[in-house]
């Protein structure tokens, strides 16, 4: 059994990579991106930027905040996917800025018991180490997704990694 110390470091690394790293790096790849760039697609096949963003938004809800809040779970999944542009790019951001913050609260409020506690959420039963872990991967993959369609649109690089480009190494902060 992970002591609370493990507990602490896990959520401690959890809510870095997610609301420091993943979050300001998705927003600064969409922020400058027109309505019409945000709903693009290559291909039916694919999704768009702003599904991807209702995904995330969906996702994040339905397995931190909705679970261990014990709040209703009203996700449709299928309606994330089905969205052809009716959200500007404004809109979808702020609503996951406001899903993320409700996130950042249950990350710094859940005790080593929630953690090791059995839940079920979206059908499967996990535990709450995996609900988070869950989130924290999957919130990486699909903003890497959102990263790389900004960047086929744009053409820009993002230096997120600017500081490497001299040593390989980093300065002591976070990539």
């Amino acid at each position: 059994m992970p002591s609370d110390g493990a507990c602490d470091l896990f959520l401690d690394f959890s809510r870095n990579k997610l609301l420091n790293q993943y979050w300001p790096r998705l927003r600064k790849a969409v922020e400058p991106l027109s309505d019409e760039q945000i709903w693009w697609r290559p291909n039916e096949a694919s999704n768009s930027i702003g599904n991807l963003i209702l995904h995330l938004n969906g996702n994040v809800w339905q397995w931190l905040v909705a679970s261990f809040d014990r709040l209703p779970d009203n996700r449709d999944r299928p309606a994330e996917f089905n969205a052809t542009g009716d959200i500007s790019a404004a809109d979808l951001l702020a609503r996951l800025g406001q899903t993320i913050d409700e996130a950042a609260k249950v990350l710094v409020r859940l005790t080593p018991e929630e953690l090791l506690a059995t839940w079920q959420i979206q059908g499967y039963t996990v535990s709450g180490l995996a609900a988070v872990y869950q989130v924290v991967e999957h919130f990486g993959l699909h903003c890497s997704q959102i990263v790389y369609i900004t960047k086929m649109q744009e053409g820009r690089d993002l230096a997120f990694y600017s500081e490497l480009n001299k040593t390989g190494r980093g300065t002591g902060g976070s990539a």
